[in-house]
């Protein structure tokens, strides 16, 4: 069972398959990378917010820095969990998202990431504020200080 950074986090299960192996043998960290991009859609989609609620409002959430410590390896047909929290948001154009990636069979963490996104208007792709549906749906997410959810 994993021990999570934080409580409640929002988890994809994925079952690694071949085409996610590198030619050192172990998964491509790009492929790291793009699971976390599924995990942070999902929650999204969870919370009432997809791809067509972003081009009915003309905005997007999109990333604007990863930082990610790669701590371990997994390999082919290991089961592993992608859990994201919403740990910031400012209400205005940033979100902040924690990522743990772990393997279940001995709970071994094999990545953690923070990732910063900023609000862009489709239409100019520029930075543009939060509408209110975002302010409500990820800002109701958010975990506070202590890993509790925000009121």
């Amino acid at each position: 069972m994993p021990d999570w950074d934080h409580p409640q986090p929002f988890i994809l299960s994925i079952k690694v398959s071949a085409g996610d192996i590198d030619e050192l043998g172990h998964v491509n960290n790009a492929t790291y990378v793009r699971w976390m991009e599924i995990c942070a859609w999902r929650h999204s989609e969870s919370l009432h917010l997809s791809m067509c609620d972003y081009r009915r409002l003309d905005r997007a959430m999109v990333v604007l820095r990863h930082e990610i410590d790669y701590l371990a390896a997994a390999f082919a047909n290991e089961q592993i969990q992608v859990a994201t929290w919403i740990v910031k948001s400012d209400g205005k154009l940033r979100l902040t998202r924690h990522f743990q990636i772990t393997r279940p069979d001995d709970g071994l963490t094999l990545l953690r990431a923070q990732s910063t996104f900023v609000c862009m208007e489709l239409s100019s792709g520029r930075a543009k504020r939060m509408p209110e549906e975002f302010i409500s749906r990820y800002g109701g997410a958010v975990i506070g200080e202590k890993g509790s959810l925000c009121d």
